[in-house]
């Protein structure tokens, strides 16, 4: 008796399945799922606001991310044709670095500091050196930055450039900003055009 009730059940659950997908189902289940995998444009935006505003970046950068994790707000996007990468990380509670630590002589060892501190990375850094101090225009303002190399290991990309800058808003919270690419392909003309136009 117990083997025909598990049948029954089975067959029930079995019609009831492909009734579901006959039904349009499939559609419906790729339909939700699409959505929450790959939102929208302006979902993405509407996110990202509690970043900054993001709407004047130009078509060349694409916002691929905009979540919050271990407490911090961030923003990743790509620029399309070059691949260089940009992270915006509201970091107003809980700061990795400041304008002074930027501007300090011992960089380097804050930076491997902030580094060191990040557990079970994806990535590990490695031989990071400052090469060069300058200035980013975003949210407004004017933000120091330091340019860096660095080694990547557990990836294929190898030796990557860029820039980490801290931004101030114009409500007085910081925000880090992070552009990199491999060596070879870092262009600070590119960063400059994304971080310009954040808000």
């Amino acid at each position: 008796m117990g083997c025909l009730k598990n049948l029954i059940r089975s067959v029930i659950l079995t019609l009831a399945v492909v009734g579901f997908f006959s039904l349009g189902g499939k559609e419906w289940i790729m339909k939700y799922s699409s959505q929450w995998f790959n939102p929208s444009h302006e979902v993405m935006l509407e996110r990202a606001k509690k970043v900054g505003d993001f709407s004047a970046i130009n078509e060349e950068f694409e916002l691929e991310k905009a979540t919050g994790m271990f407490g911090y707000n961030g923003v990743a996007a790509e620029h399309k044709a070059t691949g260089q990468k940009f992270i915006v990380i509201d970091a107003n509670k809980k700061p990795l670095l400041s304008k002074e630590d930027l501007q300090s002589e011992d960089i380097e060892n804050k930076l491997k500091s902030v580094i060191s501190k990040v557990k079970y990375q994806a990535i590990a850094v490695e031989d990071l050196q400052v090469t060069k101090r300058g200035s980013v225009y975003s949210y407004g303002k004017s933000a120091p930055y330091v340019r860096f190399n660095a080694k990547i290991s557990k990836l294929p990309i190898g030796d990557i450039s860029g820039i980490i800058s801290v931004a101030e808003t114009k409500d007085g919270e910081s925000r880090l900003l992070i552009s990199a690419n491999e060596k070879s392909k870092y262009s600070q003309l590119i960063a400059d055009e994304f971080f310009k136009k954040i808000k």
